[in-house]
């Protein structure tokens, strides 16, 4: 009766551990379904670290070819585009040197993708490295985050770690490194014009420092404005205009003043529509631009104070003498009311 007994037990004891191993391969199997459907693949390494970063302004396609007179900033100017874009569309380098004949890109190279509210471009050579779409019902991996260097800043080589420099005049040990943004007060001292031979350093003598004249003037977006002439506003900013600015009346030979510090990009008349213009650089985002002229007083690559003259009113490209004044952020037309001092 025991060993009848035992042999019950041990049966009964081999059934349950049946029974458990099926419960646990059971569980198992489930949980490798339920990992399968929640597996994200991330796309390879270095996928989506060539992508452009988004242009700052609408991007006009086709291409423009360089005449003589053309600055790298008048042909952006033109095109209402960021010259950092332009620049980069074509691989130019500061000082953005340009010839007659070159033929210039006005959008980047490569695929299109959507995005909200902005273009963003995937280069040709890597376009087609993309990773293929998971099947529906799979989390779409997102690419991993990636931090654009900042156009117009460009790193220090560190000093060697046994230097022991010092700031001149100072007794402060120099830093390691450190980024100078290419604004006004870095800006190149020549504008590269195409087909016109950049004069030697020592045949342009520093200009000379004029008094900005009096007037209210009003900081807005780190520029310090103030008003390019002392005639009415006899037209205002309205967006979408060809030539969008404002207008100042005027007679000829009035005064026309740099509206902020900044350094002259464009000095000449090859721009249809604006006759004898003067285009200055305040920033890396801002450019200011006076039209009509009759006459013309600074030449590219010039520093100019906020309010000295650089021109002279009148009509060329015009029906009657006034000023033609637009303010550009990053390539675009904005209202120069918003931010011009009230008057």
């Amino acid at each position: 009766m025991k060993k009848l007994s035992r042999v019950g037990m041990l049966a009964g004891m081999d059934r349950y551990l049946q029974t458990l191993t099926a419960m646990t391969v059971g569980l198992l199997l489930a949980g490798c379904s339920t990992m399968r459907s929640t597996v994200v693949v991330e796309p390879p390494s270095g996928t989506y670290s060539h992508v452009a970063a988004p242009a700052r302004t609408p991007i006009p396609g086709g291409s423009y070819q360089v005449v003589k007179g053309d600055t790298l900033y008048s042909i952006a100017f033109r095109n209402k585009v960021d010259v950092r874009d332009l620049a980069q569309w074509n691989g130019i380098s500061a000082p953005y040197t340009i010839w007659p004949g070159q033929r210039l890109k006005l959008q980047p190279t490569g695929r299109v993708v959507s995005a909200p509210g902005v273009p963003v471009v995937v280069p040709a050579h890597v376009a087609s490295t993309a990773p293929a779409p998971l099947p529906a019902g799979h989390p779409q991996p997102a690419p991993p985050a990636t931090v654009a260097t900042a156009p117009g800043f460009e790193p220090v080589a560190p000093a060697p770690a046994s230097s022991t420099a010092k700031v001149k005049n100072q007794g402060v040990p120099a830093p390691a490194a450190s980024v100078v943004p290419a604004t006004a007060a870095t800006a190149p001292a020549v504008v590269p014009v195409a087909g016109v031979a950049p004069p030697p350093p020592a045949a342009i003598p520093p200009p000379a420092k004029v008094p900005a004249a009096a007037g209210a003037s009003r900081t807005a977006s780190g520029v310090t404005w103030r008003w390019p002439a002392q005639g009415s506003l006899i037209k205002r900013f309205q967006s979408g205009d060809s030539i969008p600015g404002v207008e100042i009346a005027g007679n000829t030979g009035d005064s026309v003043l740099a509206a902020a510090d900044g350094v002259v990009v464009y000095s000449g008349n090859g721009l249809v529509g604006y006759g004898e213009l003067v285009i200055i650089k305040h920033n890396d985002s801002f450019l200011s631009a006076y039209g009509h002229n009759s006459k013309r007083l600074v030449k590219e690559g010039q520093r100019v104070s906020a309010g000295q003259q650089i021109a002279e009113m009148g009509s060329s490209g015009a029906t009657r003498s006034e000023l033609e004044f637009q303010i550009r952020k990053d390539g675009n037309p904005v209202d120069p009311l918003g931010y011009l001092p009230p008057r």
